[in-house]
């Protein structure tokens, strides 16, 4: 210490004052303990290790107490390494930044840099440096918390710990007997042994030797370490100005002071590590889990969630849960599909359609002013031929109590970072009845969210404008498909029979309905992000609540509206050809096949479920292993140089700061199609089944081969998604029954064949489907077309005919009441409102009866609850027994019957 002081003042021998004065040139070392903890910047004088070893000998203890990150340690060559130089301490977290002595001097960045080492070292934070193998400018600083902070933390965590192990008997399956089948689709248990179940309590430090601590270094799991870390990370302060104070690493890598941030991979994924007390959790979750060999095997859930964290275990749980439970409903539309293929040359509605002699003899009215003309009905002949919440709570309450999230209480998660730093207004706390610092009053929190919902709703009505100005597209493409596409299509004779008008519009319209979903989600996502910064909430759930709340409201309509439009108005208020009804007063209402809007509304779906499920796996597979490919060509190094593992998780890519946000996204608008509209489009679930099944795969590969590894986080549940998926399985029903009613022609056909198809309607002896066609096409005279309306030109074959037919249940020309509603079309409405109404009522009751019957928690369950809580009040709270009878003194009686103390 004496030399290390006398070469900073000068006094001691030039070749001692020339070898410290690099680390003191820029900062006098003065005595105090903060500033001997400050980082000092590292000059390039001769060689870095030489300074660093030859100046630790001369001055050890002042060595010492310098942060790691000034000690930079040359890398060891062990490149599977999970510790320091020193081979105890483990590393539990990276930060990556790139040295200023390299480039221009960037003095604020070097004082927070600065500024936080020395806060994590105040934290009890141990570091140390290494530079970087294949970039000298990179410097990588390893972070490892000490025992007693990690003990500090876990408290202020509320992480549970075990306390003894499980000693109830678990209840064996039924199916047993099928285990010498069902293995197969399991992980091997002689790779993935199955964990030990312990009791657990929340760890409190005073009470260490209640726990179960067989080893003081797997006591903490190294997911719980990261998360510690970055907790202590996130709040480390690095500028204080006044009253604002600047902390979290997360702002320094926005700001490009830090180039990284992230825990280690414990190993290479397709590699095991070469270090005996590596548990190769990562090369173990690729072989079993996302390699492409196993795609048939269970997910191994337990050690995900050990290696992940609970959020990312919860998330791939719900998605095997909701692939699991598809499969039903894929296989009843797979039926419905099959069934309706293969007895479309039987129906009675495509005969009569197809036939020459029946629907070749009618005459449709144009479907379109003046360009349009008449058209024959068999035109249509090919497309004429086309027509789970309660379980998984009970699911996912299992997995609750087995991940230690059953008590993962609001209070017990800390404030966002960002929410802190901006906390200078007092209030009384309306529970503890405590002053606490707030960042906005009750006048500026009203502000910040009614701007939050006026955004979200100026955002809504922008794309209710794209759907009107896509529906005004429709109309216009129509009338022009209409005039020129048949004379185009001349020399495509083969395809020229299905490229009708109709298929055409609807085709393009989807394409470019797609686009614009795409462009406008793009766009609004950033508004999003932006609003719900600007509203701060208070913990990272909050936060994520309320985006998702956002970005679902705007993905609902922006996806769904084009789908609701051609279900349920498409062709709805058309009037008549005498008197159509316009659009804008310019634009004639599109009207739907004779077959109805279902074709259409399939080719819409179609379109957006395929097209998003491409770009996805773009945006998330392709453009990851492409960067990463590129990066790794231009940072390529020479075969001998051995690579450490924090500069293998470096060349991966970071996970965005939404993590999984997006992925529940886009499974929940797949929900959302699914089961929406899977009344016109059967096959929905089994494109969705095929779809997920590969989806699970490719996340897990994409997330352990291509991205660093995740920060762990603590979740009970999907959060703000399970509200949402309620809501859309509920309208669900209403959606579907909607559909079958009002867009399908099941209804009008069951009315006919049972009611109008016999007398007093009919003059068939028995319920036929015979003369359906002719009955729900009325008849329209061509001399009572208008003006606007009458065509300029008539085919050849339309001779002298002075009808054409129209979809529709009007009385015919003549009639005292003509092109008024038939009584057929009364019929109709009151059975499709009947249908409607006991659909509703059949599905909805016999949902409530199966959550009653079948409770949120699994008895076995609870009584494990029962027996934790039991647990914790006798053991956790013994010490403070023993306490109170070691100050109690002992009573005494004597021979005059008195009391001795």
């Amino acid at each position: 210490m004496v030399l290390a002081y006398g070469a900073v003042r000068g006094t001691a021998p030039p070749y001692l004052q020339a070898l410290i004065r690099p680390y003191t040139q820029t900062r006098a070392l003065r005595s105090s303990t903060s500033d001997l903890l400050a980082p000092l910047p590292l000059r390039k004088h001769g060689s870095r290790s030489a300074q660093s070893k030859l100046f630790a000998a001369l001055a050890p203890q002042w060595w010492n107490k310098l942060p790691h990150d000034a000690r930079t340690a040359e890398f060891n060559g062990k490149s599977d390494s999970l510790f320091f130089n020193d081979g105890v301490r483990r590393i539990d977290f990276v930060l990556v930044y790139e040295d200023e002595d390299m480039k221009e001097i960037d003095k604020n960045r070097t004082f927070q840099k600065r500024k936080v080492s020395a806060s994590l070292m105040k934290m009890g934070m141990e570091l140390e440096a290494a530079r970087s193998v294949v970039d000298e400018k990179l410097l990588f600083v390893k972070v490892h918390m000490p025992w007693d902070v990690l003990c500090t933390y876990a408290e202020v965590l509320h992480i549970k710990l075990p306390i003894q192990p499980n000693d109830l008997s678990t209840t064996s399956s039924p199916f047993n007997f099928l285990s010498c089948i069902t293995r197969h689709f399991y992980p091997s248990e002689d790779l993935i042994a199955k964990e030990t179940e312990y009791f657990t309590a929340p760890f409190e430090k005073d009470r260490l030797e209640y726990f179960y601590v067989k080893d003081r270094d797997l006591f903490f799991t190294p997911s719980m370490r990261s998360r510690m870390a970055y907790y202590i990370l996130s709040r480390a302060p690095y500028e204080v100005r006044g009253n604002i104070k600047k902390f979290g690493v997360t702002k320094l890598l926005d700001g490009g002071v830090y180039k990284a941030a992230y825990p280690l991979h414990d190993c290479r994924f397709n590699v095991r590590s070469k270090e005996d007390e590596c548990p190769n959790e990562r090369y173990l979750l690729y072989n079993e889990w996302a390699h492409p060999k196993s795609f048939y095997k269970m997910q191994p859930l337990d050690l995900i969630r050990k290696y992940y964290g609970e959020k990312i275990g919860i998330y791939f749980a719900w998605l095997g849960f909701y692939t699991a439970m598809l499969a039903l409903a894929a296989i009843v539309g797979l039926g419905c599909f099959i069934y309706g293929y293969t007895t479309q040359e039987t129906s009675t509605w495509s005969k009569e359609v197809c036939d020459p002699l029946i629907g070749g003899n009618i005459v449709m009215c144009p479907q379109c002013d003046k360009e349009c003309t008449y058209w024959r009905l068999n035109s249509t002949c090919e497309s004429s031929k086309v027509t789970h919440a309660t379980f998984w709570k009970r699911y996912q309450a299992e997995l609750e109590y087995e991940w230690d999230t059953v008590e993962f209480l609001e209070q017990e998660e800390q404030p966002r970072p960002e929410y802190e730093a901006k906390c200078n207004h007092e209030r009384i706390n309306p529970v503890t009845r405590v002053k606490e610092k707030v960042p906005y009053t009750a006048c500026g929190r009203c502000i910040r969210v009614s701007l939050g919902i006026g955004t979200v709703l100026f955002w809504i009505v922008l794309i209710l404008a794209s759907v009107v100005a896509i529906i005004v597209y429709r109309l216009a493409v129509f009338f022009s498909f209409s005039t020129r596409l048949q004379s185009d299509l001349k020399e495509l004779e083969p395809f020229k029979e299905y490229v009708t008008a109709q298929m055409a519009t609807s085709v393009t319209a989807s394409i470019i309905s797609f686009v614009v979903i795409m462009v406008l989600n793009i766009l609004y996502e950033r508004v999003a992000i932006w609003i719900t910064d600007f509203e701060l909430p208070r913990t990272k759930t909050d936060y994520e609540n309320s985006l998702t709340l956002k970005m679902f409201l705007f993905q609902f309509v922006n996806y769904y509206s084009s789908c609701f439009y051609i279900a349920f108005a498409k062709g709805k208020v058309v009037g008549y050809p005498g008197q159509p009804v316009y659009l804008l007063g310019k634009y004639r209402n599109e009207e739907c096949d004779p077959g109805g809007c279902l074709i259409e509304l399939t080719t819409q779906l179609t379109v957006i479920m395929g097209g998003k499920a491409i770009w996805n796996n773009i945006q998330e597979v392709l453009l990851p292993w492409m960067k990463n490919l590129i990066f790794r060509y231009c940072t390529r190094v020479g075969s001998e140089k051995v690579i450490p593992r924090w500069e293998q998780d470096y060349q991966l890519q970071p996970i965005g700061k939404l993590g999984l946000f997006y992925e529940y996204l886009e499974m929940v608008i797949q929900f959302g199609f699914v089961t929406l509209f899977v009344a016109s489009f059967p096959l929905a679930p089994v494109l969705a089944l095929v779809n997920n099944l590969f989806e699970i795969r490719v996340d897990a590969w994409k997330i352990i081969t291509q991205f660093r590894r995740m920060v762990p986080e603590k979740a009970q549940d999907i959060g703000a998604w399970q509200p949402i998926l309620q809501g859309v399985a509920i309208l669900a029903v209403a959606s579907n029954a909607m559909i079958i009613a009002f867009t399908s022609d099941m209804i009008p056909r069951l009315v006919y064949y049972w009611s109008f198809s016999v007398y007093p309607y009919g003059d068939h002896s028995s319920h036929t489907m015979q003369g359906y066609i002719n009955n729900t096409l009325s008849v329209f005279d061509i001399q009572d077309f208008s003006n606007k309306s009458r065509p300029l030109q008539t085919p050849y074959w339309f001779n002298n005919s002075t009808t054409c037919r129209y979809r529709d249940f009007r009385y015919p020309p003549g009639h005292h009441r003509q092109y008024e509603y038939s009584i057929y079309y009364w019929h109709v409405i009151a059975a499709k409102m009947a249908f409607i109404i006991v659909v509703e009522h059949i599905v909805y009751l016999t949902k409530f009866v199966l959550s009653y019957v079948i409770p949120d928690v699994p008895y076995t369950v609870r009584e494990q609850i029962k027996r934790e809580k039991y647990l914790s009040q006798v053991i956790l709270h013994e010490t403070n027994l023993k306490l109170v009878t070691k100050r109690l003194k002992p009573v005494i009686m004597n021979d005059n019957n008195t009391f001795l103390l």
